[in-house]
């Protein structure tokens, strides 16, 4: 915590995914803001296979028109969000369940490349986070001084 209590986002070492309840949004969202972040955000309700997260998540992020709506092109855009003008980024994606109860290989599969997008983004000592919405949330969030 910072000395006004408040969530701090902007050290890259803490980046990652972190499963949250939905009510955290607001505030981690502030967050992201305060520390520069670049704040994306996709509504994963009824999204029940990796064509249509693939859609959800190529809007919130803005891809390119070329976006090849596959894992590896996924993967790379993640490593390279350049046009999302930040000193980091922050996913924020609501309804996470309803992709881990239809899809189980597909959520796994998001978590994989969320994780490694978040190793790479720490390699290159840029802030990435991925907060995932789910009934449960057992991974605290980062908070510094």
């Amino acid at each position: 915590m910072s000395a006004e209590g408040a969530l701090d986002l902007t050290h890259a070492d803490d980046g990652g995914v972190y499963f949250v309840d939905a009510a955290d949004f607001e505030a981690l969202a502030t967050a992201a803001k305060q520390g520069k972040l670049y704040v994306c955000r996709a509504d994963l309700e009824g999204c029940h296979d990796k064509s249509e997260l693939l859609k959800r998540l190529a809007m919130a992020l803005k891809l390119p028109s070329g976006f090849g709506q596959n894992w590896d092109a996924l993967v790379d855009s993640l490593r390279d969000l350049g046009w999302l003008h930040g000193a980091g980024h922050a996913l924020l994606l609501d309804h996470a369940n309803d992709l881990r109860q239809a899809a189980a290989k597909d959520f796994d599969t998001l978590l994989g490349i969320l994780h490694e997008a978040a190793n790479f983004a720490i390699g290159q000592n840029r802030p990435f986070f991925a907060f995932l919405s789910l009934p449960e949330h057992p991974i605290s969030l980062p908070t510094h001084r």
